[in-house]
C-alpha cells in the first residue's frame, strides 16, 4: 500500500478467497505492489471457510484490511447472518478497512451489505457491486459450454453489461490501498450491453468454431446443475438468482470503472481476443 513519512508500515490485507476469480487477481496486484497479503482458502494458504466461523478470528488477526467475497452469493440464505458475524469479528480484530464484493441489482445482497456495515463498527467499508464477469466464459462455469459449442443459460434475449474481472480487481486494489477512497459504493459494468446470442457470436468470431446460445428456463437450468453434482438447494438458488438478474433491470451501463481508474473499462471484444490468444478456448 501507499506509505507516508509518518507511518511507513504497510497494511496487511486478508483476501477471504485468495484463489477465486477476483481474489486471485487482487492477491497478484497487491503482491506486485509489495503489500503483505494473506490469501484465504479452504485448501492451502490461510485457512478460511465461510461455513466455519471458528477460523475467522485467526485469519483476521493482525490484518489491517480485508477483501471480502462471500460464496455462493450475498443474496443467498444465511449471507446476512454471516456478514454480521464477520463484521463483528473483523472490528474486534482491529481491521480498519474492508472492500466487499456484491451483486448488482440484488435486493437481498443489499441486506447482507448493510448487515456487514452495521456490525463492522469503526471500519471503513467500500461495497463493489458488479455485473456478470466476462471471465465466466473463459475460466468459470460457462467455459465448458463454449468448448462444447453450446452456451446453455436462463438469460433469454436480455442484454447484460459484462465487466472484466481485471477491471474489477483494479478497482478493489484502489479501494484497499486508499487510492479509491472517498466513495462507499462502486457499481461496475463493462462499456456496452450484449445478449448471450451476441456473446456467442463474438466468441465464435475469435475462436473459429461455432458457439451458439441455447436459452432455457430457470427450472431447466437448475436441473442441469443438479445433474452435474451441485446440491439441489444451491442449484435452485443460483437458477432463481440468474433468472432474476437477467429480467432486464440490469440492462444499463455505468461509469464506475472510469470514475475510479480514470480509464474506460475493457470491452468484451478485447477480452474475447485476449482469451482466445491465451488458449482459453482451445478444443
Amino acid at each position: 500500500m501507499t506509505t507516508n513519512t509518518e507511518n511507513p508500515k504497510q497494511d496487511t490485507v486478508l483476501v477471504t478467497s485468495g484463489t477465486g476469480k477476483t481474489g486471485r487477481r487482487v492477491v497478484e496486484r497487491l503482491t506486485a505492489l509489495g503489500v503483505p497479503v494473506r490469501a484465504g482458502s479452504r485448501r492451502g494458504g490461510v485457512p478460511f471457510d465461510w461455513e466455519d466461523e471458528s477460523g475467522w478470528g485467526a485469519a483476521l488477526r493482525g490484518a489491517d484490511a480485508a477483501y471480502v467475497t462471500y460464496y455462493p452469493d450475498l443474496a443467498a440464505p444465511g449471507a446476512a447472518e454471516a456478514m454480521e458475524a464477520f463484521g463483528r469479528i473483523a472490528a474486534e480484530s482491529g481491521v480498519r478497512r474492508m472492500v466487499l464484493l456484491s451483486g448488482r441489482g440484488e435486493p437481498q445482497a443489499v441486506v447482507a451489505e448493510e448487515a456487514l456495515r452495521g456490525a463492522a463498527r469503526g471500519v471503513d467499508l467500500t461495497v463493489v457491486r458488479s455485473a456478470f464477469f466476462t471471465q465466466n466464459f473463459s475460466e468459470g462455469a460457462l467455459v465448458d459450454g463454449v468448448l462444447g459449442g453450446e452456451l446453455v443459460f436462463p438469460a433469454g434475449a436480455t442484454a447484460e453489461p459484462f465487466v472484466d474481472a481485471d477491471d474489477l480487481a483494479d478497482v478493489v486494489v484502489a479501494a484497499l490501498t486508499g487510492e479509491g477512497r472517498g466513495e462507499e459504493l462502486h457499481e461496475l459494468t463493462g462499456p456496452r450491453l450484449l445478449t448471450f446470442d451476441e456473446v456467442a457470436a463474438e466468441i465464435s468470431a475469435v475462436t473459429g468454431h461455432e458457439v451458439r446460445y441455447v436459452p432455457v428456463s430457470g427450472d431447466q437450468y437448475a436441473a442441469a446443475l443438479a445433474e452435474y453434482g451441485m446440491p439441489e438447494a444451491e442449484a435452485g438458488f443460483l437458477a432463481e438468482l440468474f433468472t432474476m438478474l437477467l429480467d432486464g433491470h440490469n440492462a444499463v451501463t455505468t461509469d464506475g470503472v472510469k470514475r475510479v481508474l480514470g480509464r474506460d473499462p475493457k470491452d468484451f471484444g478485447a477480452f474475447a481476443r485476449e482469451a482466445a490468444e491465451d488458449g482459453a478456448w482451445q478444443v
